[in-house]
């Protein structure tokens, strides 16, 4: 498997993107037309539900599914608590800003999360942290990462706080799925720009 496939397996994949986005685009385009928060919630955690079998029945990993049917749950849960819509998309909103927040906390501590996470992955370990170009490409990625959660809040809190429904839900796609493909292929591109430690190492022996 090539450093690009690793990568995009590793922060989510094509695949866990889809099975975590398709109920939230069902959940907007119900309650859009419909208006009814149960209908929209029932549709939407269903889609969920299919995806988690589908994946079981294929043999496939189902983390993403899984996950991605949990957090249905959670937002459903919410929304139907409090009876706002609206609130079908807070869980994601408060997840946001919780990595947004970890991911600066940890650049900050020059512990990039992205190292921690494909260090192992790409067989370097921590041996990126011995290594000051290294070091760097993880923590401009980094940035890239906050930037992401940065923006995503930036547009989605002031419709949440508005209490317009389907403009957040369509935000929130649109933040969703692009954004996030966005990020991993420029995670990608700074990360291929310079060899992973291991292979640093190698050459100088």
């Amino acid at each position: 498997m090539s450093d690009h496939s690793k990568v995009i397996d590793a922060l989510g994949g094509k695949r866990g993107v889809i099975d975590s986005g398709l109920p939230s685009l069902a959940f907007v385009f119900v309650f859009t037309i419909s208006r009814k928060l149960d209908l929209s919630l029932i549709i939407a955690l269903a889609i969920a539900a299919v995806a988690a079998i589908a994946r079981l029945v294929k043999r496939d990993t189902i983390q993403h599914a899984i996950s991605g049917l949990v957090g249905v749950l959670i937002c459903a849960w919410f929304s139907r608590s409090t009876g706002k819509a609206e609130n079908f998309f807070l869980p994601g909103m408060i997840k946001s800003a919780i990595y947004g927040v970890v991911y600066l906390a940890a650049n900050l501590l020059r512990w990039p999360i992205l190292g921690l996470v494909l260090g192992p992955i790409l067989g370097e370990n921590l041996g990126w942290r011995k290594n000051p170009v290294r070091l760097r490409a993880y923590l401009l990625a980094g940035w890239v990462w906050v930037g992401l959660f940065v923006v995503r809040l930036g547009i989605q809190v002031p419709l949440y706080l508005a209490n317009e429904t389907t403009a957040l839900g369509v935000a929130t796609l649109v933040v969703g799925w692009p954004l996030f493909l966005l990020t991993v292929y420029l995670t990608w591109a700074i990360l291929k720009r310079s060899a992973p430690a291991v292979e640093i190492e190698e050459e100088k022996n």
